[in-house]
Formats: structure tokens, C-alpha cells, sequence
């Protein structure tokens, strides 16, 4: 096999000629033209079942996908974004005018699926349910199982006056975290964290990510705010979500975010807004907030149930046993397990002969 860095810039060429030598939607699509024949290992030969997750720039090619669903094994397939389902986007554009090259791929994919039985995999219900009204998941099985996560790294501390020194929070104080790639994304809706700080009473707001000392002086003067930057150690993030006492995300646009996950690991009650899956994670009032989208003045109504003595702690245990029981790696294991060990379930026949048209 060649080395993926190969297949992977013959990926992005083609891409980049493709779109007329414009860089700025270079990674924003992908065709599977070329990519490595894992059909040839002996690890594929041996397996039972094939268990697909981001297989994008230059990984896998549609013809070997053929040869997968040729191979009569089972497939899985996880949907780390919309990828699977849709033509060459990774996530679907209202905007977007579909052209001829999508076309051509969407219809390669259509004849590929009907080759075999495939089972996607979504990690929340809110995406299977987008998912089931494309075209391409006609007569194919789509299911939700979320993602994992290591409950032994994120885990509560029993000491968060120490936590809190790590990073220079204050003790007398509670502290809110926000946490996101770039604070200044406006899909991440820190205007409405602004928004709602405005409301609150005397607590401190830990912002992580890129670009934070650019928007810290925007926070109001009622509250502290605290710029951490951006936290690539992943046991120090843990400690950090275990250090605060409510963890916050305004995102206006947002599947199962691994961060609320990461927070409930580690007895840190999330707010939230009603959109995405997010009200699949927190349960309102039960082990978080679920405020009403886009509405500031309820999510600071959230903070302040979440920061309430009265509540916090039942919040807190509730949180932690909600990831235990869900989305714990045995947890999901044992979903996946069930889903490897099933019979595969016969191809319906489709109806008709065309081919389905992109559409939105």
C-alpha cells in the first residue's frame, strides 16, 4: 500500500482544480477518487465485519467502498459528519447550488449502496433523523449510538480549591466555563453568553479557546473574566471542566458536542441551548439547563439554576451518572456489539430505475 499522504494530495489537487484553483472551499468537499485498497490486507480478509468511520482526503476511494460491499461482510459505518449520506460535502449547505460533479458522485454512491447492506451509524438522534430523509439512506439502516468517552480521565476532583489554582480561578467565586476552537465563531453564540452575563450576579467566566483575549474585554463588568486560551492537554482540560461549576454553550448549531459530554463526566452541570442533540444530553432540570434557542435572558435563568446551592449538587451527581450510563466506552461497546452480532438484514428492492436527485 502506498503511504496516505499520497493519495491525500492527489485528493486535494483534484479538488482544487476542480474548483477553479480556489483554495477557500478546498477542504470543504470531497470526491473518493483515489484512496488505499484495504481489501488487499490481510486484517480485511480475517474480519467478520468492516467498521467504517471518516474515511476522507485520499483514505478510501469509492471503488474501494465497492469492493467492501462486494466482500458480502458486514459494514458499519459511523458518520463523523454528513459525508456518507450526502454527495461531496461534509455538511450540508441550504445555499449550496448543486452541480454536475455532485451529481456524478452522488450517483456513484447510489449504485455502490445498492450493493450491499450498510449500517450508518449516527452519534445522536437528532442527526439519524436528518439522516433517514436523504436520499441516499433509501433502504439502507441508520442508527444512533453516541460516542464514548473515557469516564477514568474526565471524573470529578475531590479538591477544586487545587484545581482552581492550576489556572488562576478564584476560590470565592463560582466560575462559568466556555469552551470552543474560536470564541469569535459566531455559530458558537457568545454574543448571547455576553448577553446573559449581563444578567448575572458577581461570577467568573473561564473562556478557553482561540482568540480569547479578543473577546474577554467585551464580557460586562459584573463579572471576572478569566481568558485561558487554548488547552491542548486533554488531562488538564478534564481538570479544568472538574474546577468549575457550571459549563456553558450558547452554540447556536451543534450535534453531540463531545464538550458537554466531557463536562457531565466530570460533575460539571452543562446549560445549553434547544438545538441539535444537545437536548438529548442534558436532561432539563434533571442534570443541566436546556434553555430556549437564542433566547439570553433564559440561558442566565440557566446559569443561576445550575450555580443554585440548592440544586447544584443533585445536578452534579445526575450529570455524572448520566455519562456513566450512556456514554461510558462499556457502554457504547456493548451497543455496537449488539449491532455487530445481529444477521444482516436482506437489501430491500428499490423502486424505479432513476437514480435520486440531489436535492435539498
Amino acid at each position: 500500500m502506498k503511504p496516505q499522504s499520497y493519495t491525500s494530495l492527489w485528493e486535494r489537487l483534484v479538488i482544487w482544480l476542480r474548483n477553479g484553483l480556489n483554495h477557500k472551499t478546498m477542504w470543504a468537499y470531497d470526491t473518493a477518487s483515489c484512496g488505499q485498497d484495504v481489501t488487499k490486507t490481510k486484517a480485511f480478509r480475517e474480519a467478520d465485519v468492516i467498521h467504517l468511520h471518516w474515511i476522507n482526503q485520499g483514505f478510501l476511494s469509492l471503488r474501494t467502498i465497492e469492493k467492501i460491499l462486494r466482500s458480502g461482510k458486514r459494514v458499519v459505518w459511523t458518520m463523523h459528519d454528513e459525508w456518507p449520506l450526502e454527495a461531496v460535502e461534509h455538511y450540508t449547505d441550504p445555499a449550496a447550488t448543486p452541480d454536475k460533479r455532485w451529481q456524478d458522485v452522488l450517483q456513484k454512491k447510489q449504485r455502490l449502496y445498492s450493493l450491499g447492506h450498510i449500517t450508518f451509524v449516527t452519534c445522536s438522534q437528532w442527526l439519524r433523523d436528518i439522516s433517514l430523509q436523504k436520499p441516499l439512506a433509501q433502504g439502507q439502516e441508520v442508527i444512533s449510538i453516541p460516542n464514548p468517552i473515557d469516564t477514568t480521565l474526565f471524573a470529578p476532583v475531590s479538591d477544586k480549591t487545587m484545581a482552581r489554582q492550576r489556572f488562576g480561578l478564584p476560590s470565592d467565586k463560582k466560575v462559568v466555563l466556555f469552551v470552543c476552537q474560536s470564541v469569535t465563531d459566531k455559530r458558537k453564540g457568545l454574543d448571547y453568553l455576553i448577553a446573559a452575563a449581563e444578567q448575572l450576579g458577581d461570577v467568573a467566566i473561564a473562556l478557553v479557546g482561540n482568540n480569547t483575549d479578543v473577546v474577554a474585554h467585551n464580557m460586562p463588568r459584573n463579572v471576572t473574566t478569566y481568558p485561558l486560551g487554548s488547552i491542548r492537554d486533554v488531562s488538564l482540560m478534564a481538570q479544568l471542566y472538574a474546577a468549575c461549576d457550571c459549563f456553558v454553550t450558547p452554540s447556536l448549531h451543534d450535534n453531540l458536542p463531545n464538550t458537554i459530554m466531557e463536562a457531565m463526566s466530570c460533575g460539571t452541570p452543562c446549560v445549553g441551548f434547544h438545538v441539535g442533540g444537545i437536548p438529548e444530553m442534558i436532561d432539563h432540570q434533571v442534570n443541566g439547563y436546556v434553555a430556549q434557542y437564542k433566547d439570553a435572558a433564559d440561558l442566565a435563568q440557566g446559569i443561576r439554576y445550575v450555580l443554585s446551592t440548592d440544586n447544584h449538587h443533585r445536578l452534579s451527581l445526575a450529570a455524572r451518572s448520566k455519562v456513566e450510563q450512556c456514554y461510558s466506552e462499556s457502554a457504547v461497546a456493548e451497543q455496537y456489539i449488539t449491532v455487530y452480532n445481529r444477521p444482516t438484514p436482506s437489501l430491500p428492492v428499490r423502486e424505479g430505475e432513476g437514480v435520486a436527485k440531489y436535492h435539498r
